[in-house]
């Protein structure tokens, strides 16, 4: 078996949140994001927590220069993340590095300039098109935290399609889990599988594995036995449709 592929707030202050709780041009109910403002909150509590006061100051400063010039003011900030706040792990969130969350508040500070939607999610899609392996994980990161709804999907599967399991990983969290496709959901799943991504890794595993992923897993198992190779431990997990 080969491995498979898809198809084609401004204030930044111990009691005041680091994004606005609202963009100024509401979203349509189609643009909703994944996650509520009780998951932001956390995330930016959780960031405020390991940054000192000094880059504190800054991101306030950062992302209110972000709310009021927009995209532009991005070009610097977004690719300087890691540099300028650290490249550290985010207390409280697995696999999360401390720059990924200061990417994800700096594109939210876009939706007080007013970009929402389909404009959101193009910007998000240029910051990962023209960005390095970090920057493409923050923006998939950020991606269950933005009102774009399902406009951003394609960058899912890009990252699927690509040999890095950190990207790999990073694209099936929250907003694959709620926005891809079961056909494409199942390819990555199995792709994980092929490159010994841990299926804990993917979000809403245990509610989206039905039986044609437990046939292909129990497909992919044969083959690796058959080639007297490992199967991976985990692969229970979607083999059997048991509660």
């Amino acid at each position: 078996m080969t491995a498979p592929t898809l198809a084609p707030r401004t204030t930044l202050t111990p009691t005041a949140p680091i994004t606005p709780t609202a963009p100024v041009a509401p979203a349509t109910s189609a643009d909703l994001a994944v996650h509520d403002a009780l998951t932001l909150r956390t995330l930016e509590e959780s960031l405020r927590s390991v940054l000192d006061q000094e880059h504190r100051v800054r991101l306030t400063a950062d992302t209110a220069a972000v709310a009021a010039s927009g995209p532009a003011a991005l070009d610097r900030r977004f690719p300087a993340a890691g540099r300028d706040y650290g490249r550290g792990p985010l207390p409280g969130w697995a696999d999360w590095a401390v720059e990924d969350a200061v990417r994800t508040v700096l594109l939210l500070a876009l939706t007080r300039y007013g970009t929402t939607g389909a404009a959101l999610a193009r910007e998000a899609g240029e910051r990962y098109a023209h960005g390095d392996a970090a920057e493409r994980r923050g923006v998939l990161r950020a991606l269950p935290f933005l009102p774009v709804g399902g406009r951003a999907v394609h960058l899912t599967d890009d990252a699927v399609r690509t040999n890095d399991n950190r990207l790999i990983a990073a694209a099936l969290g929250p907003y694959a889990g709620v926005h891809l496709d079961q056909y494409r959901w199942r390819q990555a799943v199995l792709k994980c599988l092929f490159t010994g991504i841990p299926l804990a890794k993917v979000a809403r595993l245990h509610d989206r594995r039905d039986a044609e992923l437990a046939r292909m897993a129990h497909g992919f198992a044969a083959e690796r036995r058959a080639a007297d190779r490992t199967v991976p431990a985990d692969l229970w997990a979607v083999a059997t449709l048991d509660h």
